[in-house]
């Protein structure tokens, strides 16, 4: 049975093949691919079956499972219109057993029709999926591009309080701060450098891409969005970006002074999400932390560190490709089950 397992995200849409035999997993081939679905969501179909043709031919795959965070962009007017029109997408894609990663386990289409919004968000369901494979007592922590989940798993099953983005941003459940595409405004008011505190300018000048290109934390594969002022990923270019947030440029200041800031963000953004994990450890007293996803060791590791509780890492059982794109692979593992 080889079943695909796709998280189709704001930005990026991951993937994860898995073949199974007897339910086993005898292997698991990933990718992903950038694609705004504010702007480009025509394209999801094309993209859904370019990415399976890059690992093996469309007609191999016996079944597909899909977890989504695309119906938040704006370019749907409410998360049920969103959710209806991926889920429309996919219909349309595949001829072979699909199904919906919800908030209560795997929906059919017709599931969905019904009650849209439990397939809202859900994909951190499927990461519970493989974190309990580490720990049945454990809170994980899945830093991506864009958003952080902090989800509490007691005996085996996530115990999450918010069962949506609405309410998990109030539980602590959901930070929404990434990897890449997080504006530096959106999480600091002042910068310390020489001594000096600097207020940041809130324009849309610096994600924090640029921040961890400068200080070698990713490197330009990794940079998978776009640029906010359209230049290049380089580190000279990144750094240009970053000057601006200070209201200054690279004949101001030098790169050893982005540095020093960038290491000042970085640590700002750790505190962000050790804030958030602070709240559900104390809410569930639980102290061993799981993390994956593209940020698990720049940001996860480093947040629970912090607070000063135990780390254990999604890298001990799957490769780092596969951390990156754990809800796909938790996708296809549930629906895996699904058909079972």
């Amino acid at each position: 049975m080889k079943v695909a397992g796709f998280d189709i995200g704001g930005a990026n849409t991951d993937l994860a093949i898995i073949d199974f035999e007897d339910d086993e997993i005898r292997n698991i081939e990933v990718d992903f691919a950038y694609l705004p679905m504010w702007s480009n969501n025509d394209e999801l179909s094309q993209v859904l079956v370019e990415l399976i043709e890059r690992i093996c031919p469309i007609q191999e795959i016996d079944a597909v499972g899909i977890s989504m965070t695309a119906e938040l962009v704006d370019a749907y007017d409410t998360k049920k219109e969103g959710v209806l029109d991926v889920v429309e997408k996919c219909e349309d894609t595949f001829s072979c057993p699909i199904a919906y990663v919800g908030i209560d386990g795997m929906l059919s289409k017709e599931d969905i029709q019904k009650a849209p919004l439990k397939a809202a968000a859900a994909n951190w369901i499927a990461t519970a999926q493989i974190a309990t494979l580490i720990s049945d007592n454990c809170i994980f922590i899945d830093t991506g591009s864009t958003t952080t989940d902090i989800i509490p798993i007691k005996d085996g099953k996530e115990c999450a309080l918010g069962k949506s983005d609405f309410d998990r941003s109030a539980t602590g459940e959901l930070v929404y701060t990434g990897t890449l595409r997080t504006n530096l405004a959106s999480f600091l008011d002042k910068v310390e450098l020489n001594g000096k505190e600097y207020r940041v300018a809130s324009e849309l000048f610096a994600q924090t891409a640029d921040v961890y290109t400068v200080l070698d934390l990713i490197d330009e594969d990794d940079y998978v969005c776009d640029t906010f002022d359209g230049e290049s990923k380089s580190k000279v270019d990144c750094a240009k970006r970053i000057a601006r947030v200070v209201c200054a440029d690279l004949e101001m200041i030098s790169m050893d002074d982005v540095v020093e800031m960038s290491k000042f963000i970085h640590q700002k953004q750790v505190e962000q999400i050790a804030e958030g994990l602070k709240q559900v450890q104390e809410t569930q007293n639980l102290d061993l932390i799981v993390v994956t996803g593209l940020g698990k060791d720049i940001l996860d590791k480093p947040a629970a560190e912090l607070l000063g509780l135990e780390v254990k890492s999604m890298g001990d059982i799957l490769t780092d490709e596969e951390c990156v794109v754990a809800p796909a692979v938790g996708t296809a593992v549930m629906m895996n089950k699904y058909l079972s």
